[in-house]
């Protein structure tokens, strides 16, 4: 397996060493070791590897992941998942602003809480957060599954377009053209897949969320939603 402590080898060298892996690389499992909560831990992984971060990361830690399993033991700063095509980001702790922000594809879990705008533009990601999410988040959503467990801050899906919302708590506001909407069973079936994935469907209930998404009254321009632009 190989190590990098981050206390004596510098971030562009571990980097570096992630880049440079081929798609059929022996090397699977990766240990990081004092992140120290440095920036863009790696980012732009493109290989199907497990990376364990033992620590505290700063921002963007697993940005444009593609392929890989990211674990973060601690918590991650700002754009955690950024930009993800696909695998895993898995943090163990709080996340800050912008959680998942403009991912198109993966499974992010959050075990506490993220910050604000957790999933803005997300455009195919899954997030699963198991406390709480703070204001403006979803914001402009284009697609994908935001499930929170606990409860959302003010504007939640503020200007969203076809991504679902799947709140078990309580949720502050909702923003612009975000309404909540009836479960079909297509969603159900969504909701209880990301849930399975975040392996979470034998200790929580699909039926206890409500979802949310797009009243669809912003795709257009009316006059008479001026003040919503």
């Amino acid at each position: 397996m190989p190590r990098f402590d981050l206390a004596t080898v510098p971030l562009r060298e571990l980097n570096a060493a992630l880049h440079a892996l081929a798609p059929t690389t022996n090397e699977t499992h990766w240990a990081v070791a004092n992140p120290g909560g440095k920036h863009a831990i790696a980012c732009g992984v493109d290989a199907p590897v497990t990376i364990d971060v033992d620590g505290h990361v700063g921002y963007y830690c697993g940005g444009m992941n593609k392929h890989a399993t990211i674990v973060v033991a601690g918590n991650a700063g700002v754009g955690v998942a950024e930009n993800m095509m696909s695998g895993e980001v898995h943090v163990r702790g709080d996340a800050s602003q912008a959680a998942g922000a403009t991912g198109c594809g993966g499974l992010l879990v959050i075990d506490g809480n993220a910050s604000a705008r957790c999933g803005i533009s997300m455009k195919g990601i899954d997030i699963v957060v198991k406390g709480s999410i703070g204001p403006m988040s979803a914001f402009m959503a284009q697609a994908g599954n935001l499930v929170v467990l606990g409860d959302a801050g003010d504007a939640l899906g503020d200007s969203i377009y076809e991504a679902r919302l799947f709140v078990r708590g309580s949720v502050a506001s909702l923003g612009a053209d975000c309404v909540e909407k009836p479960m079909s069973a297509e969603d159900k079936a969504v909701l209880q897949d990301v849930l399975k994935r975040a392996q979470l469907e034998q200790s929580v209930e699909a039926g206890a969320f409500k979802m949310f998404g797009s009243a669809r009254g912003l795709y257009h321009f009316h006059v008479d939603n001026v003040d919503a632009y």
